[in-house]
């Protein structure tokens, strides 16, 4: 049986983390769960020691402030290889993430090595977004299509990933701490030839609390973007890894 990890990060989602808790604990695969919060100041962190304390196969890591849900992401994912996972599966706290759509990807992962839930599979699937998120989401997937030839939903968190399979130095070449981490994570996935599918989800606005992307921080994203697309052209052996290395030295 696989070991399996489900990572949310969280900052501010004092009012969802119990409810999302008990949801994925009832799921019918046996898992495990780590949240990880940036020292949020609306009383979080207190709140996942309380449902650490129920339930056995739950773990909190608590960061020292807001350091970037990029580098959430990295911590969460050196913490899945380095207690031997097999499968890590990643996801918001807002539910925005339906947590019921986990089964869905573990059953989605035969023959590929990553897993995503994508916006852009069916009609319909932002319901409640407004207006100018719907465009910001269009322009960011229109970019990561025709700069970084990506068809995938690329800015998406709720995913799953093969630790079996993915040699972590790919993982190392990710240099984002912030929102960029997402499509700079799957464009040095998807250079090392690491077999990727997607699976139509809906995602509704947030049930609680406000959006973290500011407009601030889409703007460094795109930034960031252009960046990684001259960097790709000059020099794309930098997003390659000696998959065969890896693993091996993994073992």
């Amino acid at each position: 049986m696989n070991k399996i990890l489900v990572f949310i990060p969280t900052y501010e989602e004092v009012k969802n983390v119990e409810v999302m808790c008990q949801k994925i604990m009832a799921l019918p695969q046996p898992l495990d769960l780590l949240f990880m919060d940036d020292r949020s100041p609306d009383g979080t962190g207190q709140e996942l020691d309380r449902l650490a304390s129920l339930h056995p196969r739950m773990t909190v890591i608590h960061r020292s402030g807001k350091l970037g849900i990029g580098t959430a992401h990295q911590e969460g994912i050196a913490y899945a290889y380095k207690s031997g996972y097999d499968i890590l599966v990643t996801l918001d706290c807002d539910f925005t993430h339906d947590p019921n759509k986990i089964p869905n990807l573990l059953e989605a992962r035969e023959g590929f090595q990553v897993v995503l839930g994508s916006r852009y599979l069916e009609q319909n699937s932002l319901p409640g977004w407004s207006i100018f998120r719907k465009l910001l989401t269009a322009f960011g997937h229109f970019l990561t299509l025709n700069l970084l030839g990506m068809k995938y939903d690329a800015t998406g968190a709720f995913r799953l990933y093969d630790l079996r399979t993915i040699p972590a130095g790919i993982f190392a070449k990710v240099r984002s701490k912030s929102y960029s981490f997402f499509f700079e994570s799957l464009f040095v996935l998807n250079s090392n030839k690491i077999r990727i599918r997607e699976i139509p989800i809906i995602l509704p606005s947030r049930a609680a609390g406000h959006s973290k992307l500011s407009f601030f921080e889409a703007y460094r994203s795109t930034m960031f973007l252009f960046g990684l697309t001259a960097e790709r052209m000059i020099n794309p052996s930098r997003f390659w890894v000696d998959r065969e290395t890896d693993l091996q030295n993994r073992d």
